[in-house]
C-alpha cells in the first residue's frame, strides 16, 4: 500500500485527504492547547510576582477561572499600582515594537488581516511576542482580555506550521482559523463556539467561511480538553462563568423589556467603537517612539482606576475597569442585588475608556473580554431598571447573560458564535430564545458599527477567495449569451490562394479565420499568425492555399456550453477567438466567441451580485 509522510511519520495513503486534514487539526489543537496554558500560566505568574506583590491588587475573576498562587494579604497601594501599570505598557511596547511590531493591538485583527492579505501567513515570532506581551499587559492590570491574544498566539502556531510543511495558501489559511479557533475555544472553555468564531469572525455581513468549519471544530475540541485537563479536578471543565441560578425565558411578553435591552446594547456598541478607535487614531499621531505610548495608556488607565476608587468611597467593584473585570460581572450575574446599578453604568462605560486606553495605544490584549463586562453590566443595570416596571417578567442576571451576547454581536458582526460562546461560559441554555432575539436586533442595528477593522464584508469581497467566484459566475452564463453570430464574420473557402488570405487579413480585424469546404462545413481554422510568415515571401502566395495553412483539429464551443469552458479553451490555446459549433453537427459554424467578450460579460455579473449584496447589507 502506497504510503507518504505527514509530521515526519508513514502515513497510509488510504487516509485519504479528510483523514490528512483530521491529523493536521489535531496536532494545531496540541500546540493551541499548549499554548492558552503558556499564556494562562505567564499571566498568572506576573500578577501574583508582580501587580499583587507591589501594588496589592488582586484581579477578581469568573468561578471558573484557576488562581495557580495563594495571593499574600497585601494592601493596596494606587501609587505602586500606577507605577506597575506604567512599568507593564512600557515593556510590553518594548517587546513588540522591538522585536513584532504586527503583535501591537488586539490581536484579533491581526489574524483576520493575515488569513484575507496575507496568505496565510504569520510569523512563529508574533506567537511568542504576543504571548510575553499580553501576559504582561493583562498581568499588570491593563484593561483587556485573552481573547485576541490567544486567537493571534493560536493563528500563529497554525499558519507556522502549514509554512513548516509547505502547504498551499488555501491550506495555511484553513490551519491559521483552526489554530485562532482552536485558542478562543481552549481560554473560554467554549469549544463549539470557538469552531464557528474562527469562520464567522472573518466577515461583517451575515456570511462565514465554511471550509475551516471542520477542522477549527476538531483543533477545538482538542484545544479544549488539552486546557482543561490541564486545570485541576473539580475546574477540569467548568464554564469561567460558573455558579449561577437557572435563569431561564418562559414568556414571549420577556422580549418586550429584552427589546429596551437590545437598543441600549446597540447604543453601547456605537459609543465602544467610537472611543476606542478615536484614541487609537489619536494616539498614532503622538509624537515620539511608538514603544512609549502603551505607557501612556497604561498611566491613563490607572488614572481612571483611582479617581473612580476615590469617588466611589473605595468601593473596590469599580477596578473591574481594570484588568479582565471578570470578578464584578461574576458577581453581579450571580447576585445582581450586591451590585448596585449606578456601579454596574460606570464600570460600563469606563470600562471603555480603559480599554481604548490600553489596547488603543497599542498595548497587547483582546477586545472580547472587555466586550463581555460592558455588555453583561449594561445589561444588569437594564434588568434593574426594567425590573421596577415589569417586576414579573425581568430578572437581572438573565439580562446580564443576555447582553454580553447582544453587545458582542454588534460590535463583531458575529451572533452565531457569541450565542454559543456566552450559553458554554455560563453553563446555560435556558436564555437562548431571548439571546438569539437580542443579539439578532443588535447586528442588525449595529451594521455600521465595525469593531474589527480589517473584516471584510463577504467572500466575494476576499482575496483569499479572488480566484474562486470567477468560475462560479461563469457557469452561470452560457455561450449564446455572448457569442457573434454576426454575418460580417469572413469565411474562406478551402481553395482561397494564400495571396487571397494576404489580402483578406490587411482588410479585416478578425484574428481567427473558419475555412468551409464547398458544401459550407467548416473543415479547418487558421488564424492571423499562421498568415503572418508569409507575407514577406510572394513566391509562395500562388503555391499555397487555405487548406495548406488550416488545421482540422477544431477546438471549439457550442452554444449550450458555459463560459467557463469557453475562457478555459481561449487561455489553453493562447488566442483571443474561438468557432461556436451547432451543438448536434459539429461542422456548422454558427458564430464566435471573443476573450473581451466573455471578460466583460463576467465583470457585468461579477457587478451585478456586488450591488446584490450591498443592496442586503443596507
Amino acid at each position: 500500500m502506497a504510503q507518504k509522510r505527514f509530521l515526519g511519520l508513514q502515513v497510509s495513503s488510504s487516509v485519504g485527504y479528510h483523514g490528512t486534514w483530521f491529523f493536521r487539526a489535531v496536532f494545531v489543537g496540541l500546540l493551541a492547547g499548549l499554548g492558552a496554558i503558556a499564556f494562562q500560566v505567564a499571566g498568572q505568574v506576573i500578577v501574583r510576582f508582580v501587580l499583587i506583590q507591589f501594588s496589592g491588587f488582586a484581579p477578581g475573576e469568573g468561578h471558573g477561572e484557576r488562581a495557580f498562587f495563594e495571593a499574600p494579604d497585601v494592601a493596596l497601594s494606587f501609587p505602586w499600582l500606577l507605577l506597575v501599570l506604567v512599568g507593564g505598557g512600557l515593556l510590553s511596547g518594548l517587546i513588540v515594537y522591538t522585536l513584532a511590531p504586527e503583535a501591537e493591538g488586539h490581536g484579533t485583527d491581526g489574524a483576520i488581516h493575515a488569513f484575507h492579505h496575507g496568505r496565510g501567513n504569520i510569523p512563529l515570532r508574533v506567537a511568542i511576542v504576543k504571548t510575553l506581551a499580553s501576559a504582561i499587559t493583562l498581568g499588570t492590570a491593563g484593561s483587556g482580555g485573552r481573547e485576541g491574544p490567544i486567537a493571534q498566539i493560536g493563528a500563529a502556531l497554525g499558519s507556522s506550521l502549514g509554512q513548516w510543511m509547505k502547504l498551499s495558501a488555501r491550506d495555511r489559511r484553513i490551519l491559521l482559523a483552526t489554530g485562532m479557533g482552536a485558542g478562543v475555544g481552549a481560554i473560554f472553555r467554549a469549544p463549539l463556539a470557538g469552531a464557528i468564531f474562527a469562520g464567522e469572525i472573518m466577515y461583517r455581513d451575515a456570511d462565514i467561511e465554511s471550509d475551516v468549519l471542520i477542522p477549527t471544530a476538531v483543533g477545538s475540541i482538542v484545544a479544549y480538553s488539552v486546557y482543561g485537563m490541564f486545570m485541576p479536578p473539580e475546574l477540569c471543565f467548568a464554564h469561567i462563568f460558573g455558579g449561577l441560578a437557572d435563569y431561564s425565558a418562559s414568556s414571549l411578553l420577556e422580549l418586550l423589556p429584552y427589546t429596551i435591552l437590545a437598543v441600549s446594547l446597540s447604543a453601547m456598541a456605537w459609543l465602544y467603537v467610537r472611543v476606542f478607535y478615536g484614541l487609537h487614531d489619536l494616539f498614532g499621531r503622538l509624537p515620539g517612539p511608538r514603544h512609549l505610548r502603551p505607557a501612556a495608556g497604561a498611566f491613563l488607565t490607572g488614572l481612571v482606576g483611582l479617581a473612580l476608587y476615590r469617588i466611589s468611597g473605595q468601593n473596590s467593584q469599580v477596578l473591574a475597569v481594570l484588568s479582565t473585570g471578570y470578578g464584578t460581572l461574576q458577581q453581579g450575574l450571580e447576585s445582581p442585588e450586591e451590585v448596585a446599578a449606578g456601579v454596574l453604568l460606570v464600570v460600563a462605560f469606563c470600562k471603555i475608556l480603559t480599554t481604548s486606553f490600553t489596547i488603543g495605544s497599542g498595548g497587547s490584549g483582546g477586545v472580547f473580554g472587555p466586550s463581555m463586562v460592558i455588555g453583561g453590566c449594561l445589561g444588569i443595570a437594564v434588568g434593574k431598571l426594567c425590573g421596577q416596571v415589569w417586576p414579573d417578567l425581568v430578572n437581572p442576571g438573565a439580562f446580564g447573560v443576555v447582553g454580553m451576547a447582544g453587545f458582542f454581536a454588534g460590535c463583531a458582526h458575529a451572533p452565531i458564535s457569541t450565542i454559543i460562546m456566552v450559553s458554554e461560559m455560563t453553563g446555560s441554555y435556558q436564555l437562548l430564545m431571548p439571546t438569539m432575539w437580542v443579539s439578532t436586533l443588535c447586528f442588525l442595528m449595529c451594521q455600521k458599527v465595525v469593531l474589527y477593522r480589517k473584516q471584510v464584508n463577504s467572500r466575494l469581497d476576499s482575496p483569499a477567495h479572488s480566484g474562486d467566484f470567477l468560475v462560479d459566475i461563469l457557469q452561470d452564463l452560457s455561450v449564446r449569451d455572448v457569442f457573434d453570430s454576426s454575418p460580417k464574420l469572413t469565411r474562406v473557402p478551402e481553395k482561397t490562394p494564400l495571396r487571397e488570405l494576404v489580402r483578406i487579413l490587411s482588410q479585416t480585424h478578425q484574428h481567427f479565420f473558419p475555412v468551409v469546404d464547398d458544401d459550407g462545413r467548416l473543415a479547418g481554422v487558421y488564424s492571423d499568425s499562421d498568415v503572418r510568415p508569409y507575407l514577406y515571401d510572394d513566391v509562395i502566395w500562388d503555391l499555397a492555399d487555405a487548406a495548406d495553412i488550416m488545421t482540422t483539429e477544431i477546438v471549439s464551443v457550442t452554444p449550450a456550453d458555459d463560459l467557463n469552458a469557453a475562457i478555459r479553451r481561449l487561455s489553453q490555446l493562447g488566442v483571443d477567438e474561438l468557432p461556436v459549433v451547432d451543438a448536434n453537427d459539429g461542422s456548422q459554424l454558427v458564430g464566435v466567441i471573443r476573450r473581451e467578450t466573455v471578460i466583460s460579460a463576467y465583470y457585468r455579473k461579477l457587478t451585478a451580485y456586488q450591488e446584490e449584496a450591498h443592496a442586503h447589507a443596507r
